[in-house]
């Protein structure tokens, strides 16, 4: 009898699971519904200064060719890590890069002043030169400065192609000291007193970045990339826009001759008001215990740093629930010292590697996933059951499916907004040159009967890079967008751009400087 109780619950348990996975379906009707709304606050953003999605003109007007050559820095902030790349660019749409990577302390996230966020970039700087570039420290007149391009991922009102200043901060930053400063001023002025020879040339955002490294590696006659996306620690978008589309002011100096520029969608904080996007229980509990509540509400569904805080929470609740009765029998203090929770129980401390896991674990015994748990969770193995990982597996699965389809709605919504594709799903003709250059762009070509071009997106990121499916359910999600379909959807390439982001920042860093 205590057998079959038990079978009854547990069936019971999987059957609540299926419920709550149901809670984050997104159907193609919702997503025709949002793509809709995105396309009315792309379209108000290139109006306006400051609305929720703020189109930010970076005044970056070209495309990367693959034939610029030199040396530059490039510096990568835009989540919990710390990136600084130094890049070797050979002209032939090859490089060579060496990086160094380390975790921001979460001290300086929430840093008094704003000296001790840019000081910390500023040493890394330095260590990177004096360990792979120390000739460049020599005390000498013949000594070149180095151009650095600043990937900084956070809303910014940028008004020249090297100034921008913080709107708000993101991702779990907050240095009040730093909004309504020059990110770019601040920095130069902590690698001043460090005496580097390095000048801040280009303020960049990690889309960006990602679209001109992704544009410079690819073989010289190829189209060249016009859509970037991030789908990391955060997310957001940029796309390469007619100038004539833009109808808010523009204040600093650039190269016009493109007719274009890039824009930055700064798409987290898509309809904060939460008149088209899914909205669960779960989202309303995020929200209410973020830092910023009201704001990048697209970002919550979307970005690894809510994923995983958005599993933590559903699972909490499962074990407390009579019910399902996750993981029976443990208890909230198990294996940790009296008074330090699990993290099961502690908001914010588990990431969205769990959810790849998850993602990827097809096994009976589902053994790879409950030694995730217990790293990742702190539930103690023999507290994790086959039905209890299979129950974690359910709720991850549609955790990462829905985030993947907004990803799919977003970046359909960018691709109508170009217009690359035609109403049927073909590359309109005058779209297809490889290079956006300007007029004395060598690599320019046509569209050949044979070979269709294609809508060229770079991406980059950890969940779109180690989540299972991310792009095949982005793909699902572009097959409903009503001008793309099944045909339109073929014709987007979606290539990962590694590191992008810091690599992309020194390619346009190093351009910047030849132009100015």
């Amino acid at each position: 009898m205590a057998f079959a109780t038990a079978s009854v619950l547990r069936s019971s348990a999987l059957e609540k699971a299926e419920v709550i996975a149901a809670q984050f379906d997104y159907s193609d009707d919702e997503i025709r519904t949002c793509v809709g709304k995105f396309r009315l606050q792309l379209d108000e953003g290139l109006r306006e200064r400051t609305p929720a999605m703020c189109q930010i003109p970076t005044y970056v007007t070209r495309v990367a060719k693959g034939t610029e050559k030199g040396l530059a820095l490039g510096v990568d902030l835009g989540g919990t890590n710390l990136r600084v790349c130094l890049v070797d660019l050979h002209g032939d749409s090859s490089y060579h890069a060496v990086h160094s990577k380390v975790s921001l302390p979460s001290k300086i996230m929430l840093a008094c002043e704003a000296a001790e966020l840019f000081g910390f970039i500023a040493d890394q700087i330095e260590m990177l030169l004096r360990n792979h570039c120390p000739d460049q420290l020599s005390v000498s007149d013949n000594i070149a400065t180095l151009s650095l391009g600043l990937t900084f991922s956070f809303p910014v009102y940028q008004n020249a192609i090297n100034s921008g200043i913080l709107l708000r901060w993101t991702k779990g930053f907050d240095i009040p000291s730093v909004v309504g400063q020059d990110v770019c001023e601040l920095l130069q002025r902590e690698i001043a007193l460090r005496g580097l020879p390095v000048k801040v040339t280009a303020l960049v955002n990690d889309a960006a970045g990602t679209i001109m490294a992704r544009a410079y590696s690819l073989p010289l006659g190829e189209t060249r990339t016009s859509i970037g996306a991030i789908f990391g620690t955060g997310t957001n978008g940029v796309y390469l826009e007619n100038l004539s589309e833009i109808r808010k002011p523009l204040d600093g100096h650039f190269d016009g001759s493109s007719g274009k520029m890039f824009v930055s969608i700064e798409w987290g904080s898509f309809d904060n008001e939460l008149s088209v996007l899914p909205n669960t229980e779960y989202d309303i509990e995020i929200n209410d215990f973020s830092r910023n509540p009201g704001n990048q509400m697209f970002e919550k569904r979307v970005s690894g740093m809510f994923l995983g805080e958005l599993l933590r929470t559903i699972l909490a609740k499962l074990h407390n629930d009579p019910a399902v009765w996750l993981f029976a029998g443990l208890d909230a203090n198990s294996g940790r010292k009296t008074g330090d929770q699990i993290p099961l129980f502690t908001r914010w401390t588990v990431d969205s590697s769990i959810l790849s896991v998850a993602g990827l674990d097809e096994t009976d015994d589902l053994a790879m996933l409950r030694q995730k748990i217990s790293d990742v969770l702190g539930v103690p193995s023999p507290a994790t059951k086959i039905e209890d990982a299979q129950i974690v597996k359910i709720i991850a699965h549609a955790i990462g499916k829905r985030a993947a389809r907004l990803g799919g709605m977003a970046l359909g919504a960018v691709v109508g907004k170009t217009e690359q594709l035609g109403s049927v799903g073909s590359l309109r003709q005058d779209e297809c040159s490889p290079g956006l250059g300007g007029e004395d762009d060598s690599t320019k070509g046509h569209l050949s009967n044979q070979q269709p071009c294609m809508v060229d997106v770079g991406v980059d990121g950890s969940v779109i890079e180690f989540y299972p499916r991310f792009e095949a359910y982005m793909r699902e999600a572009l097959r409903a967008v009503d001008g793309i379909g099944t045909v339109g959807e073929k014709q987007i390439r979606i290539s990962l751009a590694k590191d992008g982001s810091s690599i992309g920042a020194a390619i346009i860093a190093l351009v910047a400087a030849q132009q100015a």
